[in-house]
């Protein structure tokens, strides 16, 4: 319901913004302030501000699927092109109060400035969200590594399958996981985004995860956004009922040759844990309540390696006290789009990258795909390649 209460914001947002374009325009070409200009330039205006809401509540199909990302686009540049014309009014009110004298600065020039910006910052945001790097790691657990000497994780996260992210992103993430020869794939939630009938082509995409090649195979835990749910810009709808995966993505796992961990352990090569962990908030289907730290630990042998892939980064402290050896992690997206990346340093004791907590090992994944905005700036969509020594 947020997302109600907050439409208002939303509108004016887009009235103060639509204001400042026809301006521009205006001192651009007289063309511009002419009525039947001035209506055009709303309806398209309206049409994309509207995008979102359209997108929400059309039925399922190739209509929603186009509006979807219509919005997510538009949602991307709506941020730059709030960020930028605020920034502009600011250094205008502040050289007013400075100097008590109006900014002397043509409209056609100052706007044509704040044009070129957003065109630039989302046009590199499209652009750069499509190419995924490799992150490589370097750690060292104090423990007996059984019949290893080292072992190579490869950590994804954040897929978000779905209206963004498809059949070519998935190419290009198998095609990096594969060129790291691993010992074993860890998948930290966020497989889909929310709608499984957001997938393009369900059969295509497992197609491409089968051709994942890994020693010990391909595990995953889910995050809070492999539910059936509905999403209005980033906030959620459907009352208090319990959240849970459909059953076609839990099928859909399988037969992609993924194994999904919920609130277990697997033993691997009589050698190492690997302990996934059900979402903090959506811990999934038939578990009422997530196992604490010190109780995922219970029964397991603690000579050996405990690996736990949860999918946010929280309870750090706490898994470091029960003993765990190493956290692997995704949620964040690393903010995914300036300054995001910058509001996520205070949200998160570790939003990214690699942080020792006491003798445990912690590394957060930027992920691979998106949510929301088709777009990142700032921060890049990556795999991370693990090499965990044992001593």
């Amino acid at each position: 319901m947020i997302a109600v209460y907050l439409s208002p914001v939303y509108i004016l947002v887009n009235c103060y913004l639509l204001i400042r374009i026809h301006r521009w325009l205006g001192a651009c070409n007289p063309l511009f302030k002419k009525t039947w200009m001035r209506v055009g330039i709303s309806l398209v205006y309206a049409w994309l501000a509207s995008s979102v809401g359209v997108a929400f509540f059309l039925p399922a199909g190739p209509v929603r699927r186009a509006m979807k990302l219509v919005s997510n686009y538009w949602l991307g540049i709506l941020l730059y092109l709030l960020l930028v014309v605020l920034t502009a009014d600011l250094i205008c009110l502040l050289h007013f109060f400075i100097t008590k004298r109006r900014l002397k600065c043509r409209i056609a020039v100052s706007g044509g400035i704040c044009a070129v910006a957003v065109l630039v910052l989302s046009a590199w945001g499209i652009y750069n969200a499509r190419i995924i790097h490799v992150t490589p790691y370097d750690i060292t657990v104090n423990k007996d590594g059984g019949g290893l000497k080292d072992l190579n994780v490869v950590l994804v996260a954040d897929l978000h399958l779905g209206y963004n992210i498809g059949a070519a992103h998935m190419r290009q993430m198998v095609d990096r996981i594969n060129e790291q020869n691993a010992d074993v794939v860890v998948i930290a939630g966020d497989i889909f985004d929310n709608e499984y009938e957001a997938l393009d082509d369900p059969a295509e995409l497992i197609a491409i995860l089968q051709k994942i090649r890994s020693k010990y195979g391909v595990y995953a835990c889910y995050g809070n956004h492999d539910v059936e749910e509905k999403i209005l810009t980033g906030f959620t709808f459907g009352g208090s009922k319990k959240k849970e995966s459909s059953l076609q993505m839990d099928e859909f796992l399988k037969k992609a040759g993924i194994h999904l961990l919920q609130d277990e352990a697997e033993l691997i090569d009589d050698s190492f844990y690997l302990y996934g962990r059900p979402d903090a908030q959506r811990p999934g289907r038939g578990i009422s309540r997530r196992k604490t730290a010190a109780e995922l630990m219970k029964g397991l042998d603690t000579e050996k390696t405990v690996i736990v892939i949860d999918h946010e980064p929280k309870e750090l402290q706490e898994l470091a006290d029960a003993g765990v050896d190493v956290d692997l992690c995704g949620h964040t997206h690393d903010g995914q789009m300036f300054p995001g990346n910058l509001i996520t340093e205070f949200m998160w004791e570790n939003s990214y990258g690699y942080l020792k907590k006491d003798r445990m090992h912690n590394i957060v994944t930027s992920g691979v795909g998106l949510f929301g905005p088709n777009m990142r700036v700032g921060t890049v969509a990556e795999i991370c390649s693990i090499r965990v020594h044992f001593q």
